[in-house]
């Protein structure tokens, strides 16, 4: 896994020794920054279910002004800003995104972008969107990036989101959703 464009471009990540984490594929997070654009730039990310961190950092790489990572484990995350010399415009938060009340760690900040890739086939995604308070931390023009299995299905009706595009890439669908 390595970062894929920007100033880290070519930064490989440490190696995952957690079979629990899926990270996505470098082809699948390069298609997906592809269609974000310039929305990177100056961007505050959120990265949910976080893992290696790899959405996150490529965000900075892009040009996104912080990001804030949460997880259950962070050992690899703390790794991967150390390679990528991002400490300075990032927070990690180590906890269970979905027990813990979001608004508590999150100080109230608004995000720009937000990228979510639990583990697959546990509607965690749904779980997610639909937490008290959730919408609070989206600002106004948020986009939300989310993976899951293609062999799921992701309901967010009455969420106050809406799905307005959405790519496969081999066995991963990608979401992108923002406000209504």
């Amino acid at each position: 896994m390595r970062i894929i464009s920007g100033r880290c471009k070519g930064r490989k990540l440490a190696k995952l020794c957690d079979e629990k984490i899926r990270p996505t594929s470098d082809r699948t997070r390069e298609a997906v920054f592809n269609i974000l654009g310039q929305r990177v730039k100056k961007a505050n990310v959120l990265d949910l279910f976080a893992g290696t961190g790899a959405l996150g950092l490529e965000a900075l790489s892009r040009g996104a002004f912080h990001a804030t990572f949460i997880d259950l484990s962070c050992d690899i995350i703390h790794q991967n800003l150390e390679r990528c010399r991002f400490k300075k415009n990032t927070r990690v938060i180590c906890c269970d995104i979905l027990t813990a009340p979001l608004n508590e760690h999150l100080d109230k900040n608004q995000f720009d972008l937000v990228f979510i890739d639990p583990p697959y086939g546990k509607g965690y995604i749904e779980q997610t969107l639909k937490k008290k308070l959730f919408a609070d931390l989206l600002a106004k023009e948020c986009i939300i990036i989310a993976e899951q299995s293609c062999k799921e299905c992701l309901c967010i009706e009455d969420s106050g989101l809406d799905i307005y595009r959405q790519k496969k890439y081999s066995k991963t669908i990608i979401y992108f959703i923002k406000k209504i």
